[in-house]
């Protein structure tokens, strides 16, 4: 058996439940994980509130969570490179047919995870899977590189601050997003020119960091109506990518300026069971940055346990937290 924390219905007052219930079946190309921690997006808190309105939602009751951090307790049929005891962190779950890591146990497809970096806690490795193979993803589809100047916008949010540091990383001269002290002093530590958009307007930090020119690639994690910010930001011929694409917009900008737009949505190897193991590749590639010391993942200083996942999610939505908010189980 395992205790899990369980919704018996969606919406806004929707309450979590801890349940007991039969640990899951080991399957062929899957592995047991005993969670450790799990942390909480935004799109988690979106299938909560509205619950089949979104095509990817799971069927009640329901077992949310995507991102994970944990130990192997058992190893399926044609798995290689895991084994019981390592220690493996991922994103894998809380969605469609996929049970989630809202639980002391889940079946995850060993495609979907990686070895968790060694230098961080299993905290701080369950903050990274969905926002970290999101900001690579869309760095590498714009194809960021060394000598490139390139904007981040939301540069201290979740995806944000993981591609703003991966950005440094691939020897790019980053810029980023901002607003107030606080947040303008974590990008001078990722190595990052801070700007202050409630401030400073698109031309005027075009002007000042580009001389007018603009900004190679835009990564724009802030999305909606913020995009038509990115054209105005972007170089002619420049890159922009995108996670939050869902709006209707002019594209005209974009036509006169040559720009090419990718849109990242991460949960698609999920839903679709296409392409795992580029997750899985991607999961460990960032390990290997984390173990460099080039990437570290921000958390939010509050604390909670399983049984206090509603606190948690109400705490993400609130608006308050300061980096990633993650579950201890």
């Amino acid at each position: 058996m395992m205790k899990a924390m369980t919704l018996n219905e969606y919406g806004e007052n929707a309450q979590f439940q801890l349940t007991d219930m039969t640990k899951p079946t080991l399957k062929s190309g899957h592995v047991l994980v005993r969670i450790a921690a799990g942390s909480v997006n935004t799109v988690d808190t979106m299938i909560k509130t509205m619950g089949k309105d979104l095509p990817l939602s799971p069927d009640l009751p329901a077992i949310l969570g995507m991102d994970f951090a944990g130990t192997v307790e058992e190893v399926g049929e044609g798995v290689e490179g895991f084994v019981v005891g390592d220690e493996v962190y991922g994103c894998a779950g809380g969605l469609a047919d996929l049970q989630g890591t809202l639980a002391e146990y889940m079946v995850a497809d060993a495609r979907l995870m990686a070895h968790k970096p060694k230098s961080i806690s299993m905290r701080e490795a369950a903050a990274l899977p969905l926002v970290g193979i999101t900001a690579y993803e869309g760095l590498k589809r714009a194809g960021a590189h060394a000598g490139q100047k390139i904007l981040v916008h939301g540069g201290a949010g979740g995806v944000g601050h993981v591609a703003t540091q991966l950005a440094k990383h691939f020897g790019a001269e980053v810029y980023a997003t901002i607003s107030g002290e606080k947040t303008a002093e974590m990008m001078k530590q990722y190595g990052a020119t801070a700007i202050d958009y409630t401030t400073e307007t698109v031309a005027d930090y075009v002007a000042q960091y580009t001389d007018g020119a603009g900004f190679d690639v835009v990564f724009d994690s802030v999305g909606g109506e913020n995009m038509t910010n990115s054209f105005e930001a972007a170089a002619l011929n420049a890159q922009v990518a995108t996670t939050v694409s869902l709006l209707e917009i002019d594209l005209s900008p974009a036509h006169f300026k040559g720009l090419s737009l990718h849109v990242v949505f991460m949960l698609i190897p999920m839903l679709f069971n296409q392409k795992r193991e580029e997750h899985g590749a991607i999961l460990a590639k960032l390990a290997e940055i984390v173990d460099a010391g080039a990437l570290k993942p921000l958390l939010d200083e509050n604390r909670f346990s399983l049984e206090e996942v509603g606190k948690a999610y109400d705490h993400l939505t609130s608006g308050q937290a300061i980096g990633k908010v993650v579950v201890e189980i």
